[in-house]
C-alpha cells in the first residue's frame, strides 16, 4: 500500500462526474502513472456532475480514498491520491480550473444521458455539454491554450458524441470556432465493474488500512482502457501502466459490446427466468453457460483480432463472470433491454447475415426468450428490435 504523500500533484487534469467508476478507473490509472514516472505527476481536480455530496465527503479526507480490489479469493487495498482537489460542479471553481493553462485534459464520466440535449432532460438543469462549453469559453478568453477532452462513458465513438454535445451548447460563434481549432475530442473504450459501496466495504477498508474512509471504492481486478485521439497539451504516461493507444477505436468497442455486454444481456435474459440474481449465479448455471459459450463462438468470428488475443479476452471474461464476490445484478443489466438487444444480439445477427453466415443460435435464443417474457414470438421480437429482421432470417 502506498504511503500518504505530504504534497499533492499539481492539477493538470479536470474531471467532470465524480463517481465510483472514475475513482476506480481513470484516477487509478493516473495514480499508477504518477508512481511510475520520474518527473512531476498529474493531479486531478474532480467535479461532481449533480449532487455535491461526493465532493464534500472526499474533500473532508484530503481527497485520499481506498480502492478495494475484490477478486474471487480476497480483497486487496491501495490508497489513491491522484485527485488533488474535489469540488461541487455547480460552483465557479469549474471555470477557474478550465481557464488554467496548466490544465491539459478534461475527462468526463456523466453517463449516457449527459450527452443528450437540454430539451430532452426535463428539470435536469445545466447539461454536461453546456458546462463544458461554458468552461471552454472562459479558457478561450484567457488564451490558455489547447486542451484534450476525453470521454470515458459507455458510448460508441464517445469522443464524437462529446464533441456534438459541447458544440451544440456553444452558443457563442467565436468560442465555438475556438473549440474547433483548439480542442481535441478523444474516444475511449473503458471497462471495469465497480459496484456500489456498502457499509461492509467501509468496514473492510478500515480493517485493512486503519484509515476510517467514508468513501472507499470497490472494483474487480480486471481493468481496460483503450484511447484514440490527440493530446495537444500533453498527458500522463498511461500506457506505462496498461492503457492502450490505438488509431481506430471501433474494433475495441465492438469486442466489448459483442462479448462482454452481449454476454451480460444473455445472462440477464436467461438467468432472471431461472431465478438467478447476479451474473455469477447465472454463469454457474449449465444451461446459461452453454448459451453464453455459443454466443461467444458466434460473435468472435466477426472481430478483427488474432485468435490468441480473443482467447485471452474470453478467459478474462470467464474469470470475471465467475467472481461471486462482485455482485453484478441481473435486474440492473436487464434495465433498458430493448435498446441493449438492438445494439448487441440484433447487431450480431445482422453482421453474421451480411457475412453470408447463419444468424446464430444463441443470439436467436436470447431474442426468443426476451420476446416470450413480453408475449411475442421470435419473429415479432426480431422485428421489434429491427424492422424486417425476421424476414432476413427467414422467419416471416
Amino acid at each position: 500500500m502506498a504511503e500518504l504523500r505530504t504534497a499533492r500533484e499539481p492539477v493538470r487534469i479536470a474531471h467532470l462526474g465524480l463517481g465510483n467508476f472514475h475513482r476506480a478507473h481513470q484516477a487509478w490509472y493516473t495514480q499508477r502513472a504518477n508512481e511510475a514516472s520520474a518527473v512531476e505527476g498529474w493531479g486531478i481536480a474532480a467535479f461532481t456532475g449533480r449532487s455535491p455530496r461526493a465532493a464534500l465527503l472526499l474533500a473532508a479526507q484530503d481527497c485520499v480514498y481506498t480502492l478495494i480490489t475484490r477478486s474471487a479469493e480476497r480483497d486487496s487495498v491501495e490508497l489513491i491520491q491522484s485527485i488533488s482537489r474535489a469540488h461541487d460542479g455547480g460552483g465557479t471553481e469549474w471555470e477557474r480550473t478550465i481557464a488554467d493553462p496548466a490544465v491539459a485534459i478534461i475527462t468526463v464520466t456523466v453517463t449516457e444521458r449527459g450527452y443528450e440535449p437540454a430539451e430532452s432532460l426535463t428539470g435536469a438543469g445545466e447539461t454536461a455539454g453546456a458546462r463544458i462549453a461554458r468552461g471552454l469559453a472562459v479558457r478561450a478568453r484567457a488564451s490558455a491554450g489547447p486542451i484534450a477532452l476525453v470521454s470515458c462513458d459507455n458510448l460508441n465513438r464517445n469522443g464524437e458524441a462529446l464533441r456534438r454535445a459541447v458544440l451544440r451548447e456553444s452558443h457563442d460563434a467565436e468560442s465555438g470556432e475556438w473549440i474547433r481549432q483548439n480542442v481535441s475530442f478523444v474516444s475511449t473504450m473503458v471497462d471495469r465493474i465497480t459496484p456500489a459501496t456498502t457499509d461492509a466495504d467501509r468496514a473492510t477498508a478500515l480493517r485493512l488500512t486503519g484509515f476510517d474512509d467514508a468513501v472507499p471504492v470497490v472494483a474487480e481486478p480486471f481493468s481496460e482502457w483503450v484511447l484514440c485521439g490527440d493530446f495537444p497539451a500533453g498527458r500522463p504516461d498511461w500506457e506505462r501502466v496498461g492503457a492502450r493507444f490505438v488509431d481506430d477505436i471501433e474494433p475495441w468497442e465492438r469486442r466489448k459490446l459483442w462479448l462482454l455486454n452481449a454476454g451480460h444481456t444473455l445472462l440477464a435474459v436467461t438467468g432472471l427466468r431461472r431465478g438467478h440474481h447476479t451474473v455469477a449465479e447465472a454463469f454457474s448455471d449449465r444451461e446459461c453457460r452453454t448459451m453464453l459459450e455459443d454466443l461467444w463462438a458466434e460473435a468472435r468470428v466477426l472481430l478483427p483480432f488474432e485468435a490468441e488475443a480473443t482467447d485471452a479476452f474470453l478467459a478474462d471474461l470467464r474469470a470475471r463472470f465467475a467472481n461471486p464476490r462482485i455482485a453484478h445484478r441481473l435486474e440492473q443489466i436487464d434495465d433498458g433491454s430493448l435498446q441493449k438487444l438492438r445494439e448487441r444480439q440484433a447487431a450480431i445477427i445482422v453482421a453474421r447475415l451480411e457475412a453470408g453466415d447463419e444468424p446464430g443460435r444463441a443470439c436467436l435464443a436470447t431474442v426468443a426468450e426476451w420476446g416470450r417474457s413480453r408475449g411475442l414470438d421470435l419473429a415479432e421480437a426480431l422485428d421489434v428490435l429491427r424492422p424486417g429482421l425476421a424476414r432476413r432470417v427467414h422467419l416471416g
